[in-house]
């Protein structure tokens, strides 16, 4: 069980994708916001709007990993989209405590390829290649685990 007098650290987890278990170095862009309507009545007697919610965006998320030899399941994909086929998937993400066990999940639906970013190439480079996938989605829930 994770210690909760401290928070959890984000260098520990896990992404599922397509019921495959995937390496990541990255995840980011997961957020939600609501656009804002602003309105006014006429006849209202405060000289300024008010402001209500409005419809919800859900931002892409990007995912980053090394390059494998024979590994090629995102170009797979992003071909599925490129032919318009669209390929949706369910991507779950889960951050893991030290005994591996998730204890925050998110569950990003109706997940599509929208960018696929190769790695740079530099003949004087003492690092891993990288290639960068980014993702648009329908939304996400996020479940915290005991």
């Amino acid at each position: 069980m994770a210690n909760s007098n401290y928070p959890l650290p984000k260098f520990h987890f896990s992404v599922n994708w397509g019921g495959t278990t995937m390496s990541f170095t990255e995840v980011s862009g997961m957020e939600q916001a609501l656009d804002v309507i602003e309105y006014r009545m006429g006849n209202s007697p405060q000289f300024s709007k008010m402001k209500m919610p409005g419809l919800q965006k859900n931002g892409n998320i990007t995912l980053k990993r090394g390059v494998f030899v024979n590994q090629s399941d995102f170009i797979t994909w992003y071909n599925t989209v490129a032919m318009n086929l669209v390929e949706r998937r369910s991507i779950t993400i889960s951050l893991l405590d030290e005994n591996h066990n998730p204890v925050v999940v998110w569950k990003v639906r109706d997940c599509f390829i929208v960018s696929l970013k190769s790695t740079d190439l530099k003949s004087d480079a003492n690092e891993v290649a990288i290639e960068t996938v980014e993702i648009a989605n329908q939304g996400f829930e996020v479940e915290y685990l005991s």
